[in-house]
């Protein structure tokens, strides 16, 4: 019988194990594969308060692991399959074992959406990448395609022309939704070159990827399609909830994300998230470490109780 389960070890989940057990309150962490989530695949941050300098992912995801253990929580690695809410000690059960708490903080985190056009699940692999960081030195001297508009496009876009050739950054919209400061970075790389009003509709090769058809909307509504010849494409279009689990046992939004108050509390009695699983605007480190703070916290008041 534990206090506290976390169900995810990425920025918020660690941070709440932090907070767990700084609190006193005996505090497990289930993570299905390393600590740190998401900011693994982070090259650098360089926004993170009390680094001037940047710092490599694995670095910040590793101090925290570090931190938690420290102050007695206990991490083990396995994947969580099934949970049950529905009294006041909740079951949360991995592919190993059964575990029993008092309370549960879910930091599940996301995973990269998909385009779902020709080619994209057959060259998954083969030429198409999620993660820049991990795969760009594949296609040192190669060209290659980025799909996406955001900051996670933007940022990888400039770690990724470190190895290629030519990176080809194609935007459905005329205009980023990134940072400015990521935008300048973009516009001033000159290995870079910017598709605006672009759009993937197709994936082709052989065994590897050879290039992606695309339609160009014209000013005057007209539409042009081309082929563009590449080596790889990594596409950053947004992330999905990890909630599979968790539907019919907690309260989701339309897009599958989990529902808080501004206290991190879900709308089951002992039951809080935090991270990037949670339904809002900004999805930041620097956020989800705030957020586990204040699940840990309200945990702890919930098991004072």
């Amino acid at each position: 019988m534990y206090d506290l389960i976390i169900i995810g070890g990425g920025p918020g989940g660690l941070t709440a194990a932090i907070y767990g057990a700084r609190f006193g309150l005996s505090t497990l962490v289930l993570e299905k594969q390393a600590a740190g989530g998401q900011i693994n695949l982070t090259e650098s941050i360089e926004n993170y308060p009390g680094f001037d300098e940047p710092i490599f992912g694995y670095e910040l995801s590793q101090k925290m692991e570090r931190q938690a253990l420290k102050f007695g929580a206990k991490i083990i690695y396995e994947e969580v399959i099934d949970v049950d809410f529905s009294k006041e000690i909740k079951i949360v059960k991995t592919n190993e074992n059964q575990y029993s708490s008092r309370t549960v903080i879910i930091s599940t985190g996301a995973y990269p959406k998909r385009l779902f056009i020709p080619g994209e699940e057959e060259y998954i692999g083969r030429g198409i990448s999620f993660c820049g960081t991990c795969d760009g030195p594949l296609f040192k001297g190669k060209k290659v395609a980025v799909i996406g508009g955001g900051d996670t496009a933007l940022e990888e876009s400039i770690i990724i022309s470190k190895w290629a050739e030519k990176v080809y950054l194609i935007h459905r919209r005329d205009r980023f939704k990134g940072q400015k400061i990521l935008q300048e970075k973009v516009f001033n790389n000159n290995k870079i070159k910017i598709l605006f009003n672009c759009v993937p509709l197709e994936f082709y090769g052989e065994q590897l990827i050879k290039g992606v058809k695309i339609k160009k909307i014209l000013a005057d509504n007209k539409e042009e399609i081309s082929n563009l010849s590449i080596d790889g494409v990594f596409i950053f279009i947004g992330h999905l909830p990890n909630t599979k689990i968790f539907e019919g046992k907690v309260e989701l939004s339309d897009e599958g994300f989990i529902k808080v108050d501004r206290n991190m509390k879900t709308n089951v009695s002992g039951i809080y998230a935090c991270g990037d699983v949670v339904e809002k605007e900004l999805r930041q480190v620097t956020i989800s470490v705030g957020e586990g703070a204040l699940a840990a916290y309200e945990a702890y008041k919930y098991v004072q109780k």
